[in-house]
């Protein structure tokens, strides 16, 4: 055990500070980086013609409003469309693009003190093949890999990024289950991620491990602290603003917790 860490280091940016800008977008990284978080997280996809660019969905309906297959286009006709979302945001953000991970590197680079949680997308592994997408995420990644940890829902492909490049990984869970657990002692992630809603409603601690807990879809001081009281290392939210004026309250500050540098295998 360490001293109190900074509530500031417990928190996960969800794509960026994604409650006030469009999410997986620079303004809404360099939000959160700026706003002195030390950790964010955000999506990669690899276009048609091989380029990773930072983005969730495999079709823009979403964040741009159009009915198209992002996976089906080229990355200079992705970076021609405003990815402003609508929906959420009106026309604030108008001519916002979809950033290439080239460019979400040299944003991390201004801030190296920060840890990207780099999330594979499935939907571009089954699309273009694992070994083909984790070549070009990683070595795209190569300049900051002391910044970043490889995360996906697809353990084969997490098992490739460990085996072949060296980088620590992040299970996202599918679901808490006997299996899961069997799963990550076996291959002994450095970090594993769940959605709350998919843990036992029982309060229990979280399982014990060589990893560290990441929990998401966090949006408010009292999910915060049930999760640290079940030994969740860190918070992932959209919502960094609000969560990290509240963690900074003197009442919701935790005694200790654990240290959360990195460890690279």
């Amino acid at each position: 055990m360490s001293a109190s860490l900074e509530p500031i280091t417990r928190l996960i940016a969800h794509r960026g500070n994604a409650f006030e800008f469009p999410e997986n977008t620079l303004p809404a990284l360099g939000s959160a980086l700026q706003l002195g978080i030390r950790h964010i997280e955000f999506d990669v996809h690899l276009s048609a013609d091989g380029i990773p660019v930072v983005m969730h969905d495999d079709r823009l309906n979403r964040c741009a409003g159009l009915d198209l297959d992002a996976l089906a286009m080229r990355c200079d006709e992705l970076k021609a469309i405003s990815v402003h979302e609508p929906s959420r945001f009106g026309d604030r953000f108008v001519g916002t693009t979809i950033p290439t991970l080239a460019e979400a590197v040299e944003l991390l680079k201004q801030f190296p003190e920060a840890i990207a949680f780099v999330e594979i997308k499935r939907a571009s592994l089954h699309r273009f093949g694992t070994e083909l997408v984790v070549r070009q995420v990683c070595e795209a990644l190569h300049t900051v890999a002391s910044q970043v940890v490889i995360i996906s829902f697809d353990l084969d492909a997490l098992l490739q990024v460990k085996r072949n490049y060296a980088l620590p990984i992040g299970w996202v869970l599918s679901e808490y289950s006997l299996q899961a657990k069997q799963l990550a002692e076996t291959h002994s992630p450095s970090f594993l991620f769940c959605n709350q809603d998919k843990l036992p409603a029982d309060s229990s601690v979280l399982w014990p491990g060589m990893w560290r807990w990441a929990i998401y879809e966090v949006t408010n001081i009292s999910e915060a602290n049930a999760l640290m009281a079940r030994d969740a290392h860190l918070l992932e939210t959209m919502q960094v603003s609000k969560l990290l004026h509240e963690l900074s309250k003197p009442s919701h500050y935790p005694e200790s917790t654990v240290n959360l540098k990195i460890i690279h295998d």
